[in-house]
């Protein structure tokens, strides 16, 4: 059994974070508070200060140690006072009263004390699972109750540790343009570990106008898919700026500041919170600009945005109606394109923070006037042009108040990385080695169309931009288009299973599940196995060079695959005496996986995807110790990869192609038993799953996904990267769902 080990700094203490935050909430009197606290976390121990103790000493108002049951929630955006604010929510499993809400000024900073909370959770579990349970004189971390003045404070505090806040002085000066802070042991951690697209993508990009900075292209590989005369359009710009300023920037509703850089809209209202994920807008065209509009043109469009582990964000805009928000007199309600907008951290030599923006938009077209149009120079007077050059507005902006951001970024950073005993240790990140980028990056330069058109900016400028990082991408291309020298991972090359075992052959046919099986892609409301061709996994050189290579083909054998409905959450599907498991053909296989993808909504859902290994696991292999490891090692190892081959396209940038770490962004819960190891995944644990959930739900008959799973590795000795299974899912029809009780 293999555990993970508690995080050390180099001086061989557990991992300190400390900076400032809020804590909200509602009083018992109903009133909103919004208190700005000094929060530090060192090892498994939490406490909250009043004012910085390091500048003023004094006892914590509150103190404790993280359980092993603490859960942690990003609720995402949230409007406090007239702000907005980033909040995570704390609570127990085991007790629903203890729960509270801490907010921070930027999602960055949410994020990275959502990490904090993470490494802390995971040190609570490795002291649990060594038999040294919390101590009686130890008392949970709690944010309910009342605040404590004569809590005695326990905790040393540490000489190094990671700055996430900034204080509330400098937050309140500048609510809206709040610096990342970039010496955080997790976000270069996971900089280093997400920056990346794990599936092939399939759009073909060409550059069609070049001005301003920006960069314009047409999507020619499915110019003609989507609604009936639409063109798929997209522009890409360098902001020097964070991620977070460039996202609070894009959403901010202020006026004065939109006016800035947004030429083309005029004011923007708030006209319902969905929730922390979800927003609907109403707004308004500027009347000065148009001289020819006899009425003043507004729009409503519901918002929804993501913020990826790597650090990234993503904004869908789609047209909405809404009852709270009638058309208006002498206004004329025009129907926003739908739009996403991509932001990716872009590291550079220097050490600032800049970040590749990126929006795409779906043009409709109404006649032939209007297609001559676009591909004329009268193109720069439309309204989709001038809507896809805010970009260059954003990136003027950044640029004439650089003064103040510039001097919030750091020039080093450090990460963590786990050695081969399951260790972290601090690592430092060298300026100038950046990571694989973003996959969208590079399919903005349109470097997967092979045809000898000029795509747009010469590779050798490209270069000169970011030599170092340019070398490992452009393997990590030929890979991808079958021209490396290396050849894809394949099961018989790992040695997770035992080779010279003779193999345990069953009958496919007689895995009956309540899914039925598909034969061609041309099928609905059924599953079948794609290959793991479509997805990118870590090579055998990853840490030298950071190339991926196609997956090949999985590790584990799709079984059968049920599609189950319920009033409560499904869980425990293995341990049902007509699972599929239980089936005598099936008790014949050395090891079964059984991977439960609880989907929130009315009723409850569930994908259970099941995958059958031939051959014995070897001991003391990677899979091994998953399957027999603690619930930490294996949150901190299991990846999904999600990849939409077919549906609308804002459902594919809502989902993304980056891999998950699951135990990090969801609650998973492990049974082992007998031959099978079955993972429960609730993705209703995370507010921005559960939105992203919600949306896919919308358009499942005519969505087609995969779905791959796979350990990471994280050292030469687990590299290269295999897949454990993929399925695919074709425009599945909710209400052909089985009720839960058909298995019991």
């Amino acid at each position: 059994m293999v555990s993970l080990e508690p995080s050390l700094d180099s001086r061989g203490n557990a991992a300190a974070y400390e900076g400032w935050l809020y804590h909200v909430g509602v009083s018992s009197l109903g009133y909103q508070f919004c208190r700005s606290r000094y929060l530090i976390i060192k090892g498994k121990r939490v406490e909250m200060y009043a004012c910085n103790p390091r500048k003023r000493p004094g006892k914590p108002v509150r103190s404790g140690v993280v359980g092993s049951n603490m859960m942690v929630e990003e609720l995402g955006r949230q409007i406090f006072h007239g702000r907005a604010l980033y909040v995570l929510r704390i609570y127990s499993l085991l007790d629903s009263t203890k729960q509270g809400k801490l907010a921070c000024s930027s999602a960055g900073e949410a994020q990275k004390w959502f990490s904090a909370f993470q490494h802390a959770k995971e040190e609570a579990m490795y002291e649990s699972s060594k038999g040294r349970a919390m101590l009686s004189t130890e008392e949970e971390f709690k944010l309910t109750g009342s605040s404590s003045y004569n809590v005695r404070s326990s905790l040393t505090l540490p000489r190094q540790s990671v700055r996430i806040g900034r204080g509330p002085d400098s937050i309140l000066l500048r609510p809206s343009m709040v610096a990342q802070d970039p010496d955080d042991v997790d976000s270069e951690m996971l900089l280093s570990k997400h920056l990346e697209s794990d599936t092939i993508e399939q759009e073909k990009w060409k550059c069609i106008l070049t001005m301003n900075g920006l960069r314009f292209f047409e999507d020619i590989s499915r110019s003609r898919q989507g609604r009936k005369g639409s063109k798929f359009m997209k522009s890409v710009g360098v902001v020097e700026a964070t991620p977070d300023q460039v996202f609070d920037m894009i959403m901010t509703l202020d006026k004065s500041q939109r006016h800035q850089w947004d030429v083309l809209t005029g004011d923007l209202e708030l006209v319902e919170d969905v929730d922390g994920h979800a927003d609907i807008v109403h707004g308004i065209y500027d009347p000065k600009f148009y001289k020819q509009w006899c009425f003043k043109k507004d729009f409503l469009f519901l918002r929804r945005w993501r913020h990826d582990q790597d650090g990234s964000f993503c904004i869908t805009e789609d047209s909405v109606v809404h009852k709270k928000c009638p058309q208006k007199l002498f206004h004329r309600r025009v129907k926003l394109s739908p739009t996403v907008w991509e932001i990716s951290p872009l590291p550079s030599k220097s050490g600032s923070l800049k970040s590749l923006v990126t929006q795409i938009m779906e043009v409709r077209l109404t006649g032939c006037k209007l297609l001559q149009t676009l591909f004329s120079s009268n193109f720069q007077t439309t309204t989709p042009f001038l809507l896809l050059c805010r970009i260059a507005g954003l990136r003027e902006f950044f640029a004439a108040n650089s003064q103040g951001i510039d001097s919030e970024l750091a020039a080093g950073s450090t990460s963590l990385t786990l050695n081969t005993d399951g260790e972290r240790t601090p690592q430092t990140v060298q300026e100038g080695l950046v990571p694989e980028t973003n996959e969208q990056f590079y399919d903005a330069i349109a470097l997967d169309d092979l045809s000898s058109e000029d795509d747009g900016e010469p590779e050798q400028q490209i270069a000169r931009k970011s030599k170092v990082s340019f070398v490992a991408r452009s393997s990590s291309w030929s890979s991808r288009l079958g021209l490396a020298s290396k050849r894809p991972p394949c099961p018989e090359d790992n040695s997770d299973l035992i080779l010279t075992a003779t193999p345990v052959d069953i009958d496919v046919a007689l895995c009956k599940t309540s899914f039925r099986q598909g034969h061609t892609d041309d099928d609905s409301d059924c599953w079948t196995d794609p290959g793991g061709q479509g997805f990118m996994v870590r090579g055998r050189t990853y840490i030298q060079d950071n190339i991926k290579v196609p997956g090949g083909d999985p590790l584990l054998k799709l079984l059968g695959v049920d599609w189950l409905s319920n009033e409560k959450k499904i869980e425990r599907v293995a341990s049902q005496s007509k699972c599929l498991v239980k089936l005598d053909e099936v008790r014949k296989l050395p090891f079964v996986l059984v991977f439960n993808l609880q989907i929130p909504a009315k009723p409850n859902y569930s994908l259970v995807f099941y995958y059958g290994a031939h051959k014995p696991i070897s001991p003391g292999s990677l899979l091994d110790r998953f399957v027999s490891g603690d619930d930490a090692f294996r949150n901190s190892r299991l990846k999904l990869i999600p990849r939409i081959v077919e549906g609308y396209w804002m459902v594919k940038r809502a989902v993304g192609t980056k891999a998950c770490l699951l135990g990090r962004a969801l609650a998973c819960n492990y049974y082992r038993n007998d031959n099978f190891l079955e993972i429960d995944v609730d993705v209703g644990s995370s507010s921005v799953a559960r939105s992203v959930c919600n949306l896919v739900l919308g358009y499942a008959t005519t969505v087609v996904i995969d779905f791959a799973m796979l350990i990471e590795g994280v050292d030469e000795t687990e590299l290269p990267e295999y897949l454990l299974g993929v399925s695919r899912i074709h425009r599945i029809n909710p209400e052909s769902a089985k009720p839960f009780e058909y298995m019991q």
